[in-house]
């Protein structure tokens, strides 16, 4: 099973920007797609980004179109979530997910359907 370490939360006044890392390692290392969902408190959880990881096709919730960008670093099993122009309704903790291909997901965005995950990071976005 894959194991993912999250980086980079913290707290920006509305406006600013944030860089979110995630580093995959495990035995297996089999997920054809990885990616970022978030959770604030009392919501639903909910999909933000993914990145297939043989053709680097993202895709992108609607409400973060525009602002959000996701890389990829196959060879260091990396992905990054550069967030500009970040509003207080995106304060969640952000979770490093992976689409492995399993029939039972928690969350997803686009076609990527997540099933493990990491332990988080905070992200708050207030003045």
């Amino acid at each position: 099973q894959v194991q993912l370490v999250e980086s980079g939360g913290g707290l920006v006044q509305p406006g600013g920007s944030l860089t979110l890392s995630c580093v995959a390692s495990g035995f297996t290392l089999n997920y054809y797609a990885i990616g970022w969902f978030r959770q604030a408190p009392g919501k639903e959880r909910e999909g933000v980004s993914c990145i297939k990881r043989n053709d680097g096709v993202t895709y992108y919730a609607d409400s973060v179109k525009g602002r959000f960008t996701i890389s990829r670093d196959n060879a260091k099993n990396m992905v990054f979530l550069q967030m500009n122009n970040l509003k207080p309704e995106d304060t969640a903790v952000y979770y490093c997910a992976t689409d492995d291909g399993s029939a039972e997901y928690t969350s997803h965005v686009g076609i990527c359907r997540f099933a493990s995950q990491g332990q988080g990071t905070q992200v708050t976005v207030s003045s």
